[in-house]
């Protein structure tokens, strides 16, 4: 017997919960797990195992410090680890505000600012940064700046970037209205990060108006208000679904920008996310919906291309 079931019969009733959204990923799926900060090529790795050692199909990994942050030799050896694990690599595209000169976006009203581009020199830099990733196989990138965004899907459709490039928006322009959400994906977004805190009725309201994949984290780092709700994840994949079911950790050490000097913990904090992402299948296992995970490989993931 489930907890709704122990409230009908006690004459409490049941929460309303939307209807299940009926949009699916390419390959029929409802949902698809990312790990979000895996800064690095050792990082990737760790994470590929956890993923075996705990039974967990890992979808998509992403990447929080920039790909300008890698070197060329790291940046392939991602692209062949994801390309042989049939996961997407999705790498932030750097350089943006917050690691720049200007100091408004490290001030306590300029953290919304952090992912965006200031001037032509950043641009520049910007679409360099995504055509060396390209080079060395990578095939997804996370963009936080609408400007770059409508720039890079021009290059795509113009042939300038393989169609087979994959644009993820940021947690950084997370939209909480389903307006601004039908705006990314009008300027391209493939998949589009929405707050930590949406609720079911939100994600409803998103759903209406598109299936484009939203990424979700179910437990999200303090800098994101560290929500916990892994527990919730059938509910809020049978909602939005198709949906990417993202995983980052509480009361966990801010990694970026990452490097040698963090990474030890950055395993460790990657591994435990892995270990989230089982506990939240099972209790999609024990819930009262049927809800289909993408495997490896699946139509429709930047498979990197090494």
């Amino acid at each position: 017997m489930i907890g709704s079931e122990v409230l009908a019969l006690r004459g409490f009733g049941s929460e309303p919960i939307p209807a299940p959204s009926a949009a699916r990923f390419p390959d029929g799926a409802h949902f698809r797990i990312e790990i979000p900060s895996v800064e690095g090529p050792e990082v990737l790795k760790a994470v590929v195992d956890a993923g075996k050692d705990n039974g967990v199909v890992v979808n998509r990994v992403s990447q929080g410090s920039g790909a300008m942050m890698l070197s060329a030799a790291e940046l392939s050896e991602m692209a062949r680890i994801g390309a042989d694990s049939g996961l997407e690599v999705s790498l932030f595209i750097g350089p943006r505000e917050e690691w720049d000169i200007g100091s408004f976006s490290r001030s306590a009203d300029g953290p919304t600012l952090a992912g965006r581009l200031r001037g032509f020199r950043q641009l520049r830099y910007a679409i360099d940064d995504v055509m060396r990733g390209i080079d060395k196989g990578i095939r997804g990138f996370l963009i936080a700046d609408t400007g770059l965004l409508e720039l890079l899907t021009a290059m795509q459709s113009d042939g300038e970037i393989p169609s087979s490039v994959v644009w993820k928006i940021s947690a950084v322009l997370a939209p909480s209205n389903p307006v601004t959400f039908a705006q990314l994906e009008r300027l391209g977004g493939t998949t589009v990060n929405v707050p930590a805190d949406t609720t079911l009725g939100q994600l409803a309201e998103m759903r209406s108006v598109s299936a484009m994949p939203i990424d979700l984290y179910v437990e999200s780092p303090d800098s994101m208000g560290g929500v916990v709700r892994g527990q919730e994840t059938a509910d809020l994949v049978a909602v939005a679904a198709p949906m990417y079911v993202k995983f980052g950790l509480r009361n966990s050490k801010p990694l970026y920008p990452s490097g040698l000097h963090l990474v030890d913990e950055a395993i460790m904090i990657a591994k435990e996310k892995v270990h989230r992402a089982k506990v939240a299948l099972e209790w999609v296992q024990a819930s009262e919906f049927e809800l289909l995970q993408s495997m490896p490989g699946a139509k429709g993931l930047g498979i990197p291309e090494p």
